[in-house]
C-alpha cells in the first residue's frame, strides 16, 4: 500500500522529508550549513547509532543524562533510568493516561476547526507527563507556554534565546525537585511515592543524584517528550484525517496492531529529525574520511525514508518494525520508548472512540514545522 503524500500542505514551506529525500537520491552523506556531517542513508545512520565507540554521545558542554553521557557512566545511569521505564513500572499510569485522554477528547468541540498540535497533543502530552511523575496540575500553564516558547527557540536558532528557553525548564524542574529534597523527616514529601520524589532518592556510586543530574534527568523525560508528543499526534491526525480508511480499521484494531500503525505513520513523517555525534577517531563511510572530533548528525527522518529499505513512501507497519528508527538505535536508543508508544496509542484510541470523523479544516492548510523540527506546527482540523 502506498501512503500518499498530504495534499493540502502549505506551498513554499520547507518540508525536511522532501529536502533529504532529495538528498540522499544524489549523495550518501552531505555538509550542512554549519559545515556539519550528516548520514541520510539507513544503512550509515544504524551503523554509526550502534558504534558508540567511534561516534560519541558526548556532544554538548551541558549535562545531558542518560542521552549525552558514554562508556561506563552511561550504562550505570541508563540502568537507574530503565527502571522507571519498563512496562512493569508504566502500567500502574495506564489508568491515569486512559482517563486523561478521554477526558481531553470528550471535552473537544465538534464541527468546530481545532488545532490538533498545540490543543491536543500538547495538552494530553502536559497532563499525562505530569501525572506519571507526580507533577501538580497548576503548573500546566507554565508547561504549555514553555513548549511553544521551545519550539520558536528550535526555529530561530538562536543560542541566546534557546539557552534561555532552557534555563526557563530547568527553573519550573528545580521548583520542584528542591522542596522533595529539603523535606524534613515526618513531612508529607518526606516519604512520597511518586515518580519525581523517588528519583531523588536515588544514588550513584551510594551518593545521592545531584540537582544538577536532576533537573537533567527530568528535563530529558519531560523538555524533549512536552514537544515531541505534540508534534506526533499532529503527524498522526493529519494522516488519519486522509486516510479515514486506516481510522475506521485503528478503532477496532488491538493495542499491538495500533502501536505498530502509529510507528509507522511517525517513520513517514518523523518530528524528531535528528541526533549529534562527535567523531573519536578517522571514520569512513563511503567515499569520505571523517576527521576526529567532527560533529556528525545521525539523520532519523532520512534513515525512515530509504527507498532501498523501505520503498517509496510504501505503508507497511509489519514488515517495516524491524528497521524503524523512529526511537533510534543502540545503546542510546530512546529510554521513554515504551511510555511515548502506549501514550500515543492511548491518544490515538481515545480520538477514535470519541469522534467518528476526523477531516481536516477547509481552507486552514497543513502547515510545515521548520527545521530542525519536522512535522507540522498547525494541523487543523474537525472532529463529529
Amino acid at each position: 500500500m502506498t501512503a500518499h503524500q498530504p495534499t493540502s500542505e502549505l506551498s513554499g514551506c520547507p518540508d525536511v522529508r522532501s529536502q533529504t529525500d532529495r538528498q540522499r537520491a544524489q549523495q550518501r552523506l552531505i555538509k550542512n550549513d554549519a559545515n556539519d556531517w550528516v548520514l541520510l542513508h539507513h544503512a550509515d545512520v544504524l551503523a554509526a547509532a550502534k558504534d558508540d565507540k567511534r561516534f560519541s554521545s558526548q556532544v554538548s558542554r551541558f549535562l545531558q543524562v542518560p542521552n549525552g553521557l558514554d562508556g561506563a557512566e552511561h550504562t550505570q545511569f541508563r540502568t537507574l533510568i530503565e527502571r522507571y521505564l519498563t512496562a512493569e513500572a508504566i502500567t500502574p499510569f495506564v489508568a491515569d493516561f486512559e482517563r486523561i485522554a478521554q477526558e481531553l477528547m470528550v471535552s473537544l468541540p465538534m464541527d468546530t476547526p481545532i488545532e490538533a498540535v498545540s490543543e491536543i497533543g500538547a495538552v494530553f502530552a502536559v497532563r499525562a507527563q505530569s501525572a506519571w511523575l507526580g507533577w501538580p496540575a497548576s503548573l500546566e500553564p507554565a508547561l504549555l507556554q514553555w513548549v511553544k516558547n521551545n519550539n520558536n527557540a528550535a526555529q530561530q536558532q538562536d543560542p541566546i534565546l534557546l539557552r534561555q528557553v532552557a534555563d526557563d525548564f530547568d527553573d519550573i524542574i528545580r521548583s520542584i525537585v528542591r522542596p522533595r529534597r529539603e523535606a524534613a523527616p515526618g513531612s508529607p514529601l518526606y516519604n512520597a511515592d511518586d515518580i519525581t520524589s523517588r528519583l531523588c532518592r536515588e544514588r550513584i556510586d551510594g551518593r545521592l543524584l545531584s540537582e544538577e543530574e536532576l533537573v537533567s534527568i527530568l528535563r530529558n523525560w519531560t523538555g524533549g517528550d512536552l514537544g515531541s508528543i505534540a508534534l506526533c499526534v499532529g503527524v498522526i491526525m493529519a494522516f488519519l484525517a486522509q486516510h479515514p480508511e486506516h481510522a475506521q480499521r485503528l478503532a477496532h484494531a488491538d493495542n499491538q496492531d495500533v502501536e505498530q500503525t502509529l510507528d509507522e505513520i511517525i517513520r513517514l513523517d518523523n518530528p524528531f529529525v535528528s541526533n549529534r555525534r562527535i567523531t573519536t577517531c578517522p571514520v569512513t563511510v563511503g567515499e569520505h574520511t571523517i576527521a576526529p572530533h567532527s560533529r556528525v548528525y545521525l539523520n532519523w527522518t532520512s534513515a525512515n525514508r530509504d527507498e532501498s529499505v523501505f520503498g517509496v513512501d510504501q505503508f507497511k507497519p509489519s514488515a517495516h518494525a524491524p528497521h524503524n528508527l523512529v526511537y533510534g538505535a543502540g545503546k542510546h536508543v530512546c529510554p521513554g520508548r515504551l511510555l511515548a508508544t502506549w501514550q500515543l496509542r492511548i491518544t490515538t484510541q481515545a480520538l477514535l472512540k470519541a469522534c467518528k470523523d476526523i477531516r481536516l479544516a477547509p481552507n486552514s492548510p497543513l502547515v510545515r514545522e521548520r527545521p530542525p523540527l519536522g512535522g507540522y506546527s498547525h494541523v487543523w482540523v474537525l472532529l463529529s
